[in-house]
């Protein structure tokens, strides 16, 4: 009996020894490598550092938008013992200037992070607090100064909605594959050419490895792997003339764009007012910025370049005479009598010249604007063929620009309005249709492009506003050659007769756009007046007693020099009223600093000529 317990009692023994060794086997030799690591990991912290985005340059080379370092006060949870994370928020709370309810909300939202990465307490601090908590490092654990590269907008709000800013990476965000590299906290681009290349931008992050303590105190730097900045964007912008448009555009509220004719690139993408990018610099508009530019009438956060979609009144008579002379309703020597206005059906149709412009052909129909003749041209046309010509021109649909959100417009048709109010196309809508009123609307980049194909012997072009990726060092990555998308409808002839008369829109004595004249350079346009409301909401009203937001919008679409055409400008104010003497002096600075430039010489400036007293602009 006492052997059999011996037996057993040994048996137990060299179960257990064996059970030992086996796990001393699976975690010294099989896991060795493994638990070796972790217990690096545990010596060695990690920090990441961020890479410097890319720069953003103009055509000519010249920086929109370079990097500069931004100072952020971040803690590091490990760093500091438990008993003592409230008083020291406490005096960092005091230190920043900041209610400890913020510092409170920041560490909550990075609860889920694991607790060696730092958490932002305040951003891009200023010289006194990146001093203060320098001088009182050692009472502050686990406090420091994080210093990252941050946006430098060197001209202000320049091309803001072009632009776009920076933003910290949402949770959202954080889960789409193209985040895929991101940490909570990361800067990202919330708009505009930041977030379209943001791939481009971004750079590679490098690491630091420090050598930490027991307690998560830093010991000594072991290896830094530095950060690789991000490639450099060249846009087809151009921020001599960005800037006289802006400049032009001070005070007013619309959008200009320009554009090479012959190739599609974009020389100028201003909308105003201009978004306030220092505000969103470091990702973290104040509430009361935010509401601000929310509820301003002038909506700041609308690209009316691309997203704004306004009836382009007399603008769009480009597009009805060019489908009136391609399909051989009239000839370029056809008249019709203006007395002021048309009857159609129970319903009187007016030209903007209340006295009427008397017998008037093709030619002096655009230079003049005569609304009578393109009422009975539309008559003649139909509103299908007046779209055919539109579509053809690219209005109606987006443009194809990379920009987020583009707003496509409308073009109105008897399929459309049958589809979209199950109701049948009535003749009488297609006269305002044919003055780009009714259900017409476009943008102003449509407009600006419709612009080129008409004078460039009609080739349209996708507008395009990056020219090539260069890598840090200066090597070329890509290029981006001219997109054109087809040839539009008409003839070459009836695009020489209408770039005739829209020279004359500008230099002869009866044309619209008369203010637009420059003395050295010869300049076609065409203007337009878009009404906002119906015209009995504000008969008898004088046009400054009009209000405001009922006020007509102006439009002036042009392009320069006539003989040969490199640059088309068009130019919306918001209830500016008249497109000569509102839009027409900001299309002239454009064409006045681009020829400047071009010939190396300031051009001869004279005063542009007033309006008559007794002449009322279309």
């Amino acid at each position: 009996m006492l052997k059999k317990r011996i037996d057993i009692a040994m048996a137990i023994i060299i179960f257990s020894a064996a059970l030992l060794v086996a796990r001393l086997w699976f975690l010294q030799i099989y896991s060795g490598d493994e638990y070796a690591k972790r217990a690096e990991r545990n010596r060695i912290r990690i920090q990441d550092i961020a890479a410097p985005r890319g720069n953003i340059l103009d055509r000519t080379g010249q920086s929109i938008i370079i990097n500069r370092p931004r100072f952020n006060v971040v803690w590091n949870r490990e760093d500091t013992p438990d008993q003592e994370e409230d008083e020291l928020l406490k005096d960092v709370a005091r230190i920043l200037k900041e209610d400890i309810s913020v510092l409170l909300d920041r560490i909550r939202a990075a609860t889920e992070n694991p607790r060696y990465m730092p958490i932002r307490l305040k951003e891009d601090v200023d010289w006194e607090t990146l001093a203060a908590i320098e001088n009182k490092k050692i009472s502050l654990p686990g406090v420091s100064i994080e210093i990252i590269p941050s946006r430098d907008y060197r001209y202000g709000d320049f091309a803001s909605h072009l632009i776009g800013y920076l933003g910290e990476i949402s949770p959202a965000e954080l889960k789409e594959s193209r985040y895929a590299t991101y940490l909570s906290g990361d800067q990202v681009g919330k708009q505009g050419v930041e977030k379209i290349f943001e791939e481009y931008l971004m750079g590679e992050k490098g690491r630091n490895y420090l050598e930490v303590d027991v307690r998560g105190f830093q010991q000594r730097q072991m290896q830094m792997q530095d950060p690789f900045p991000g490639n450099n964007l060249h846009l087809t912008l151009d921020i001599e003339l960005q800037r006289a448009a802006e400049e032009a555009m001070t005070d007013k509220s619309g959008a200009v764009v320009a554009m090479e004719v012959n190739t599609g690139n974009l020389l100028v993408m201003c909308s105003t007012p201009q978004l306030p990018l220092q505000e969103f610099n470091g990702g973290r508009i104040l509430t009361s910025a935010w509401n601000r530019l929310l509820n301003d009438p002038l909506n700041p956060l609308l690209n009316k370049t691309i997203q704004g979609q306004y009836p382009p009144g007399s603008t769009f008579k480009i597009v009805t005479a060019l489908a009136a002379i391609s399909e051989g309703v009239i000839k370029p020597d056809t008249t019709f009598f203006c007395s002021g206005s048309i009857n159609f059906g129970n319903r009187r149709f007016g030209c903007w010249k209340k006295g009427g412009h008397g017998t008037v052909n093709f030619q002096r129909a655009l230079i003049e604007s005569c609304d009578v003749y393109f009422y009975t041209v539309g008559q003649k046309l139909g509103v299908d063929n007046i779209a055919k010509y539109a579509t053809s021109l690219g209005l109606g649909r987006k443009t194809g620009i990379e920009l987020e959100h583009e707003k496509g417009g409308l073009i109105p048709s008897t399929a459309w309005k049958r589809q979209r109010y199950k109701d049948k196309w009535h003749e009488g809508e297609t006269l305002s249709v044919a003055i780009g009123q009714g259900y017409v609307s476009t943008t102003p980049l449509q407009l600006c492009r419709m612009t080129a194909a008409v004078v460039n012997g009609g080739t349209l072009y996708r507008p395009q506003m990056l020219r090539s990726i260069t890598s840090p060092d200066g090597k070329t990555l890509k290029t981006f050659d001219p997109i054109s998308e087809g040839r539009i409808l008409g003839s070459a002839t009836s695009l020489a007769l209408i770039k005739e008369a829209l020279v004359g829109v500008v230099n002869s004595a009866g044309g619209t756009a008369k203010v637009v004249k420059l003395p050295d350079i010869l300049i076609g346009g065409k203007t337009g007046t878009a009404q906002v409301v119906r015209l009995s909401q504000v008969e008898g009203l004088g046009e400054k007693a009009i209000p405001y937001k009922y006020r007509d919008h102006a439009w002036f679409t042009s392009f320069a020099p006539a003989e040969n055409p490199e640059i088309a400008v068009t130019v919306l104010v918001e209830h500016g009223q008249h497109g000569g003497s509102a839009a027409g002096p900001v299309a002239r600075a454009v064409f006045k600093r681009y020829f400047e430039l071009k010939n190396g010489k300031t051009t001869t400036e004279n005063a542009p000529p007033p309006v008559a007293p007794d002449e009322k602009e279309e």
